[in-house]
């Protein structure tokens, strides 16, 4: 629910963005400089560092105790602070090379304002890696509500920067996009500084070391050397998956004026069922797979990972098909408004569009991979990720000459297929998986009952003049479908004799 409402602000932090700066150069030069710190911070924060930090973490806990543990969480911190630090001052520095790497194509104006958004928004990196620490400890000690809450902090920040801090900057002649990097920075600091007291209450707050010998030692700590061992192969894994977003960012920079800014509103809006289902589950199941390995509970592993399958299942489908069958209605009542034209709602409608055709692969990963993290095992989805990068450059080459900046996401989208069912086909064949009895039978309940809440909504799609409508009828309408899609749904689980209670409880 708490990743639910950071997926909300954030809606409301695009609709804001959308209204007051349309698609434009400017646009594209933020989107590509906030990018990168996100690039890194993936890389480094809840990517690489959290996939080998809490599986040793867990084990530490479950193993050696809870004050072994803490003498872990100090010596990682301080490894990691120290890191952090020398990052956050070579990316300053190297801001040009980054930018041109991400998106040489942008035309100068862009190019240098997005070099300068770069080198403010890049000590973000520094804050989110940290976050992503914390909240691998509060999750591991299961409390889940700090670190699910904390994004909306950023988004809260960004919509004070749109609201109020754009038309600021203007009055006083600066470029009003500006405000949003400042946003960005204000909504890291903020997250940081809510880690403090739930660590503090819990007594997890850590000891960063500042002397010499004390950051030497912490590189010495056993514990930190296995999450550095574990942490190459993995960002090699995570490095693969955003050396495909580089390429993407890349070459939509080289099409039409505001492409990066079209796959930027679709990719914002994928992200919702995929973090609200994929990232939630992972968070919870990481840990508790961990732990079940760790005590050779493989019944447990195996039901845990049953369990999040069938939810992935229930409900990434329908939201697949909302994508495919209703993806204009939606775009046109979220942003077309102020600065967004019609065209607009056309070029980020068919990107959206193309995400659906893999929503449910792009939300089990984030289930499936954390069943070999939980192993100590980042090798194989890594060896995956590099087949998968290598497989999605051959859809662009094949798609991007006819469908333009959408087969970007189309081509993600049907990486995300491959990445998933090779996934799962591993867990299966090693026997850490073994799917339980009824899938048959679920699975047919979920795509019948999928089937006639896509018709209820490819008919809405088409009977209602979606770009012609004031706002707010636009808004209640929405609101009216979306709530009869579904009532469908989940009446059509319970009459085909779906039991969700029974299955949540699980």
């Amino acid at each position: 629910m708490l990743t639910l409402v950071s997926r909300i602000t954030g809606l409301v932090r695009d609709l804001l963005m959308a209204s007051a700066f349309g698609v434009s150069g400017l646009t594209d030069a933020f989107n590509v400089a906030f990018r990168i710190p996100n690039l890194l911070r993936r890389l480094f924060g809840e990517g690489a560092f959290s996939q080998a930090f809490v599986p040793v973490l867990a084990a530490s806990k479950a193993r050696d105790g809870d004050a072994a543990t803490k003498v872990l969480i100090d010596d990682v911190a301080t490894a990691l602070t120290w890191a952090l630090l020398a990052t956050c001052v070579v990316g300053i520095v190297a801001a040009p090379l980054l930018v041109w790497a991400l998106a040489s194509g942008l035309d100068a104006t862009s190019f240098d304002a997005g070099v300068l958004m770069t080198r403010w928004m890049f000590p973000y990196i520094g804050c989110m890696s940290l976050v992503a620490f914390s909240a691998g400890i509060l999750n591991t000690w299961k409390h889940f509500a700090v670190p699910a809450a904390t994004p909306v902090l950023l988004n809260v920040a960004m919509i004070l920067a749109a609201w109020w801090g754009a038309p600021w900057f203007e009055r006083r002649g600066i470029e009003p996009i500006y405000a949003m990097a400042a946003g960005v920075m204000l909504g890291g600091l903020l997250q940081l500084g809510v880690q403090i007291p739930a660590l503090r209450k819990r007594g997890l707050l850590p000891r960063i070391g500042f002397t010499w010998g004390r950051v030497r030692a912490a590189w010495r700590d056993p514990g930190v050397r296995q999450v550095l061992t574990l942490m190459l192969p993995a960002l090699l894994g995570v490095g693969v998956a955003q050396l495909s977003l580089l390429i993407n960012t890349q070459i939509a920079s080289h099409l039409a004026a505001g492409s990066v800014t079209w796959v930027w509103y679709a990719d914002r809006l994928m992200e919702f069922p995929t973090a609200l289902l994929g990232v939630a589950l992972g968070v919870v199941l990481t840990p508790q797979l961990a732990a079940a390995r760790t005590t050779g509970d493989d019944v447990r592993y195996s039901q845990m990972l049953d369990w999040g399958l069938r939810l992935v299942v229930l409900l990434a489908v329908p939201c697949a098909a909302a994508l495919l069958t209703f993806a204009t209605p939606l775009i046109a009542t979220l942003f077309h408004r102020g600065a967004f034209s019609d065209n607009d709602v056309a070029q980020v409608s068919v990107a959206l569009a193309c995400y659906g055709i893999g929503l449910l692969g792009l939300v089990a990963v984030k289930v499936l991979a954390p069943g070999y993290y939980a192993s100590l095992d980042i090798r194989t989805p890594v060896k995956i990720a590099i087949g998968v990068l290598v497989l999605t450059q051959v859809f662009n080459l094949i798609f991007v000459p006819h469908l333009r900046h959408a087969a970007l996401t189309l081509s993600i989208s049907l990486g995300a297929l491959v990445n998933a069912l090779w996934l799962l086909t591993g867990l299966i064949r090693r026997g850490s998986y073994r799917p339980q009895a009824g899938w048959g039978v679920f699975g047919a309940q979920v795509l019948g009952a999928t089937l006639l809440m896509s018709a209820f909504l490819l008919w809405g799609a088409q009977r209602f003049d979606w770009l012609g409508t004031a706002a707010l009828a636009r808004a209640g309408l929405l609101a009216l479908m979306v709530l009869g899609a579904a009532v469908i749904y989940f009446a059509a689980l319970a009459a085909s004799g779906v039991r969700l209670r029974q299955l949540l409880r699980r």
